[in-house]
């Protein structure tokens, strides 16, 4: 029995996935030796990932009769308890398949994909900690990742990339991005004890990345797997993937400023729980590393961030985290955020951090460019595949869930609906819904669902809201803020 997500032809291309015409299929494989009994059954130890499954049958002097075959649904019992619906029908698939690829990619721990690693990567956690949370509103799977994590710390300060398990890996980067999913739990559920458990091994984290700031203010040469997104291929001194310029001999923009957007949060935690000095210097730290950077790596000529002081390399990252961060003026994210959509001559980001573009969209209220960018989630479904892939082709991974972002985002920038508070107490709403009709949106949240229903009337937004008991929130459109309080309520807006 061989298994897999795709065929391939003779140049190993997978082509179209519906296509098998000219393919053949590679893979892992089970082998079972029939001892010639009557109703035999097999089943593997563990579950087995696959869209192609191959039967090779030799018998020797009697035949072999197959009386059944059939394969069982294997996974964490999310329950898809959001909704998302407007008058175009092709999202409902791409949903669809979104939901899939995250299901699949949840069993006892988040995995990165169900048929190689099987394993909790945090880059790919914190996405799809967020697609839980805002389908199912089930948070325990988050939290469990949150204490695997934790769990894995090396001396030196950092986490292990990926845990549990059996061989180490360091990707100090996700280290931040592990500090950053505390965050994001703290912003969507109230757990004090939970936050404060995890307070001592954030400071370790950045204690780290400190112990590795160079003479010029930024961060120097950096050690173990520097990755960022797979959108760069073996370069620098660092002969791995995904590993940005500036990482071995240091003044890298992009992990300079991530380091940033993550002392940010953490500052807001430690200030949370009465840790106010350790606050002030992350957030100092922070502005430090902030104000040296655009210093050192913005380009006049280009307009925008380079990828490290020496401006011979630029991306979309670089300038996605300058944003997020405010190293770019407020006045400048707008126009700068779409010369580097426009832009196709930088570093392009991959599905992966799209998740961080689409971040951006919302922090400069640009969230009517979100449903155009979903054009690369489409061309997968046009290649036939049933969920989404690593990175574009070509590809290993047919299924992996840092993939799925864009059903967060359907609800968090289409319908709009975010944290405005710790806890998830206070509810902002600010749809963006480009050129749709008309959405319709449920969102789980811990005291019930947040429902919204928005049209386009003749240049009037017409919607109601419904929020849970307990909760108040914002209304938000273009420049209009509305006040809402629990229950049911109704805005009209003019489309200005």
């Amino acid at each position: 029995m061989i298994y897999a997500e795709a065929l391939i032809d003779n140049k190993r291309n997978k082509g179209n996935r519906d296509s098998i015409d000219g393919k053949r299929i590679e893979g892992l494989a089970d082998e079972f030796i029939a001892d010639g009994s009557d109703y035999e059954i097999y089943s593997p130890l563990f579950f087995r990932t696959f869209r192609y499954l191959q039967l090779e049958i030799e018998t020797k002097n009697e035949p072999l009769i197959i009386n059944d075959i059939r394969s069982i649904f294997t996974g964490y019992p999310f329950k898809e308890n959001a909704v998302f619906k407007s008058d175009k029908k092709e999202i409902d698939k791409l949903w669809q398949v979104g939901w899939r690829t995250a299901r699949l990619c949840s069993v006892d721990t988040y995995f990165d994909c169900p048929y190689y690693e099987q394993l909790q990567y945090v880059g790919d956690t914190r996405i799809q900690a967020q697609i839980s949370l805002y389908v199912s509103g089930d948070d325990r799977l988050m939290k469990k990742a949150i204490d695997d994590i934790g769990n894995s710390f090396i001396p030196d300060g950092l986490t292990q990339s990926r845990y549990p398990s059996r061989d180490m890996q360091l990707i100090p980067t996700f280290s931040l991005w592990w500090v950053c999913m505390i965050h994001d739990y703290w912003m969507h559920r109230k757990n004090d004890s939970f936050i404060q458990s995890h307070l001592d091994g954030i400071t370790r984290v950045l204690e780290w990345y400190k112990q590795h700031l160079g003479d010029n203010g930024m961060l120097g040469k950096l050690s173990w797997w520097q990755f960022v997104d797979w959108s760069w291929d073996g370069i620098d001194s660092i002969e791995l993937g995904g590993v940005p310029p500036g990482v071995s001999h240091g003044g890298s923009t992009i992990i300079t400023l991530q380091l940033a957007y993550t002392l940010k949060r953490a500052a807001q935690l430690m200030n949370a729980y009465g840790k106010k000095p350790l606050a002030d210097d992350y957030a100092k730290l922070a502005q430090s590393l902030i104000e040296t950077t655009y210093k050192l790596c913005w380009d006049d000529n280009k307009q925008m961030l380079a990828d490290t002081y020496e401006k011979k390399n630029f991306s979309q990252h670089a300038n996605i985290l300058g944003i997020l961060t405010d190293a770019i003026p407020a006045s400048e994210q707008q126009k700068l955020l779409s010369r580097i959509i426009a832009n196709k001559e930088i570093t392009q980001c991959t599905y992966y951090f799209k998740f961080y573009l689409f971040e951006a969209l919302k922090k400069t209220k640009m969230g009517d460019a979100f449903l155009p960018l979903l054009q690369p989630w489409y061309e997968m479904l046009n290649r036939g595949l049933t969920t989404f892939a690593e990175q574009p082709d070509p590809t290993r991974s047919d299924c992996h869930a840092w993939s799925a972002s864009p059903l967060y985002e359907l609800l968090s920038i289409v319908c709009g609906v975010r944290s405005a508070s710790p806890g998830f107490e206070k509810i902002l709403i600010e749809p963006y819904f480009g050129n749709l009709k008309w959405i319709d949106g449920t969102i789980p949240h811990p005291n019930g669902n947040i429902i919204v229903h928005f049209e386009n009337d003749n240049g009037k937004i017409k919607g109601a809201i419904e929020l849970p008991a307990g909760t108040s929130g914002t209304f938000v459109w273009k420049n209009k803020t509305v006040e809402l309080k629990s229950g049911k309520q109704n805005v009209i807006m003019n489309n200005e």
